[in-house]
């Protein structure tokens, strides 16, 4: 009988619930020795303090657990040389790994990031991808360096984008690539096959995190870019408008060609149409501030909505 290959020691950094595919597919493959993730913190509407969706898993898993605020901090990096990891495997975690963890295990610290680098390095990739009017975005496993995601590249996997989906459901699909191609990357580094190739700077482009502010619909865009913002801003902030004072958040739309003054609203037939820079959007599921999520036809028969008036 041939000997079963031996299994690496993995330290896991993950934090957000993108980070659970990455996980769970690790720690079948490999052997685990620690799992990293954000301290636990305020959640919710009632703010309640809440492990991340990482913590729970590892909990689930009975995984040794490290929540350090800062990863700088010397207890915390001594407690992690310790461990003697053979890999660090990220993806999610929400903090800058300094020189002395990327230089800690043999094989190096590897990221899953959801995008086809160098396009979208930065903390809202696909988001952006969709906002943008891509069609098409992916998931890179890279060999991490000190700069935000410009490592060299492992593998790449491109992923076509639904034409009506919405970030939340895209980032569902990627986090499922992410384990995938994590674990490929893996097994190259073990057998050596895998190359490291410098990305294109030429190519690059930057993805911020997203503000509450970025949710404000700009009724003067396009009718289709406004269309992708809707998709790109969810689960969160949400594209947004103000009307009478108040926030409506608007989670589904479709493209008319209607025509008016930005921001009003020309219909009331079909969808709450609203006029655009160029065509119109019909507002089909919306939330007024304080209330619950519904379509447009129970929206306006809870609220006096009239033609010509302006949202924004």
């Amino acid at each position: 009988m041939n000997p079963q290959p031996k299994k690496l020691r993995i330290c896991f950094m993950g934090t957000a619930a993108f980070a659970l595919p990455t996980l769970k597919a690790v720690e079948v493959a490999e052997e685990v020795v620690a799992v990293v993730t954000q301290p636990d913190r305020p959640q919710g509407r009632g703010r309640e303090v809440a492990p991340p969706p990482v913590k729970a898993h590892a909990l689930d898993l009975g995984l040794p657990i490290m929540q350090p605020e800062r990863v700088k901090d010397p207890l915390f990096l001594a407690e992690l040389a310790e461990l003697r990891p053979e890999l660090i495997v990220v993806a999610a975690f929400g903090q800058i790994l300094p020189p002395a963890i990327l230089d800690l295990p043999p094989l190096g610290c590897v990221n899953v990031h959801p995008s086809l680098l160098p396009k979208y390095r930065g903390s809202a990739p696909f988001q952006w991808a969709i906002i943008k009017g891509e069609t098409r975005t992916g998931v890179s496993v890279y060999r991490m360096d000190q700069g935000m995601d410009t490592g060299p590249l492992l593998l790449t996997r491109e992923v076509e984008i639904a034409e009506a989906e919405t970030a939340e459901e895209l980032g569902k699909r990627l986090a499922e690539v992410g384990g995938e191609l994590v674990i490929e990357a893996i097994k190259g580094l073990k057998q050596g096959t895998l190359k490291p190739r410098p990305q294109d700077e030429q190519g690059a482009s930057y993805a911020p995190l997203f503000k509450k502010a970025d949710g404000l619909i700009p009724w003067q865009e396009d009718a289709a870019q406004i269309r992708n913002r809707i998709r790109g801003m969810q689960p969160w902030p949400v594209a947004y408008t103000i009307w009478q004072g108040k926030q409506i958040k608007i989670y589904r739309g479709r493209i008319g060609d209607g025509i008016g003054t930005p921001g009003e609203i020309i219909s009331l037939d079909r969808g709450i149409e609203v006029a655009n820079g160029k065509g119109s959007i019909f507002i089909e599921e919306l939330q007024m501030e304080g209330g619950k999520r519904i379509e447009w036809q129970e929206f306006c028969r809870g609220h006096r909505l009239t033609r010509g008036e302006r949202l924004g």
